[in-house]
């Protein structure tokens, strides 16, 4: 079992970056001072881009770092596998030292452990798509043959089957996302940073995309941390989310926590054109089944069965056939808990859990 199998994936801890030639001496202002990002600019010509971050990640989990263009999310994920060096801070990957890390060690992280997939997709133009799909391999030292092995079976895992011999030229841009994706996953990374791979793309093709990533993700259990701009998308494919702004992460929790429970004006904004149909979950409107039957007698065996991560979409169309309450279940299928329809109406209305 590897390091970042064991624990936590990925801890940050008071990371801060600001970028120009009084860094540290504005950094010291901010800290004492408590200066916005404005005020920095005006005082020390300096910019903020991430602001005392702390966070863990958890081995194998989606997650996501979202905020509009400037707050922060790709400056922050570039410290990850070292493209900028922090200010100030920490940041452990496995168990290892990002930061202290020296050349050598630093080239090995990055071609063993943590792979990155651009939003412009960045294939070689000159090399096939299975040539670019083994050029990780290359860079580590495998014969051409394991590699093209290699290469071969993840094509077969993007359904790209039948295109390794074209060349990014003729592959449409959902195509060639593929292949970025596939050319991450053929080096076997512990880690993939991704960044707003998806945000250039057609929306059919880009939820398509989103469908896929989210089934390999749950067969190779790689630990992801993907950067949008878009509530919808980290909502949808999320474990869990953290928003920022101004270098800030703002809130951190599941999208069912946001949604329900937004931190601040600003977050409340954000989620509040999410449907919370497909993001509530049905321990969140549930009571204990104790409590339950103590205030109105035993369950009736007509009453149906749900899962505890079954979503409120789910549940409402079962309320719509039955008015006998639904009965929820943990993951070893033991009855945990009770929720009715009035439960389930004053969450869709005003998102209030039920105590």
């Amino acid at each position: 079992m590897s390091d970042l199998q064991k624990g936590t994936a990925i801890e940050v801890s008071g990371v801060w970056k600001i970028f120009g030639g009084n860094a540290m001496e504005a950094l010291k202002a901010v800290k004492q001072d408590k200066l916005s990002k404005k005020e920095l600019l005006d005082q020390y010509n300096c910019v903020l881009g991430v602001a005392d971050v702390n966070m863990n990640i958890n081995p194998g989990e989606i997650f996501c770092v979202m905020g509009l263009s400037g707050s922060g999310k790709s400056t922050l994920v570039r410290h990850f596998n070292r493209l900028l060096e922090p200010t100030s801070g920490k940041i452990i990957v496995g168990g290892k030292d990002v930061m202290a890390m020296n050349p050598q060690e630093l080239r090995h992280y990055r071609n063993e452990s943590i792979a990155m997939v651009f939003q412009n997709f960045a294939l070689m133009p000159h090399r096939s798509v299975l040539e670019n799909i083994a050029m990780p391999l290359e860079i580590r030292g495998i014969n051409k043959n394991e590699r093209m092995n290699v290469a071969q079976k993840t094509i077969e895992m993007v359904e790209l089957g039948g295109w390794e011999n074209k060349f990014a030229h003729e592959l449409s841009g959902g195509m060639q996302q593929r292949v970025g994706l596939a050319r991450a996953l053929a080096a076997d990374p512990e880690v993939l940073l991704m960044d707003e791979p998806f945000s250039a793309l057609d929306p059919l093709i880009r939820r398509q995309l989103q469908d896929e990533f989210m089934k390999l993700s749950q067969q190779m259990k790689k630990t992801t941390v993907f950067i949008t701009h878009d509530l919808d998308e980290a909502v949808r494919i999320g474990d869990r989310i953290a928003i920022m702004q101004d270098g800030r992460v703002i809130q951190t929790g599941t999208p069912e926590d946001i949604v329900l429970n937004p931190a601040n004006p600003y977050i409340a904004e954000f989620v509040a054109g999410i449907s919370r149909l497909k993001v509530v979950r049905a321990d969140t409107v549930m009571q204990p089944i104790a409590e339950f039957e103590s205030a109105h007698g035993s369950l009736s065996n007509d009453c149906k069965s749900f899962n505890h991560d079954a979503n409120l979409s789910t549940l409402i169309e079962a309320a719509i056939e039955s008015k006998n309450p639904l009965i929820i279940t943990n993951s070893n299928d033991e009855r945990v808990g009770v929720t009715t329809r009035e439960a389930i109406l004053k969450t869709v209305i005003d998102g209030t859990e039920t105590s």
